[in-house]
This record gives structure tokens, sequence and C-alpha cells, in this order.
């Protein structure tokens, strides 16, 4: 089984728990927002992290397993775990529950005119 094979089942079962967490309750924009943030940064450290390790030879790949497309000498199939974790953490996360506290509330009065 190839790489891309194996990132393609992890990535599909993000996606439906994602889709399952959307269509149970929709996401508030701060959620995407902070899911594209953690993103960002996952993919970066990701991008960092992996040329190192390979570069130093803890870790290698079979060049026979791997579509052949790379970010530095990192294949492109290492960035398929990143993305399922930014999809399937927060669609556990709302699944479970974590997202059931009301909204919080901003006063609308200055502070000054409440303690009157």
């Amino acid at each position: 089984m190839s790489y891309l094979t194996l990132n393609a089942i992890f990535l599909g079962l993000a996606v439906l728990a994602a889709a399952a967490a959307l269509w149970r309750r929709p996401a508030s924009r701060r959620l995407y927002a902070a899911s594209g943030l953690a993103l960002v940064a996952v993919l970066v450290l990701t991008a960092v992290f992996d040329n190192i390790m390979i570069g130093v030879g803890l870790v290698a790949y079979d060049p026979a397993l791997i579509s052949g497309v790379f970010v530095g000498i990192a294949p492109v199939e290492d960035f398929a775990y990143p993305v399922a974790a930014a999809l399937l953490l927060p669609a556990v996360w709302s699944l479970l529950g974590g997202d059931t506290r009301p909204p919080i509330r901003r006063r609308t009065t200055p502070r000054s005119e409440q303690d009157e």
C-alpha cells in the first residue's frame, strides 16, 4: 500500500467526521479561523521539522511508495497528517459537545452607567 493510499483513507475519515460535525451543529467563524490558523502553523512546523529529520537520516521513505512530489526533501504525503488533524480534532471536539457553551455576552452599556 502506498503512502498516498494510506493518506487518502485517513483524510477520508477526517472529512467524514468534519462533515458529521458540521451537519450536527454548523461551526462558527471563530472555529473556522482557529482551525485554519492551526493548520497553517502545523503545516509550517511539519515542513521545517520533517525536512530536518529526513536531512539528518532519522526518517527515510521507500521511493517506490511515494508520489515523487516534494516540499524541500519531505514527500508531500507527510503533509496529509496535519491536514487530517486540523479537520478531525475540531470535529471530534464538536461531536463530543465541546462547543455547547452559550456565546459570551458583551456589555452594551458602559460600566459607569451600570454602577449608578
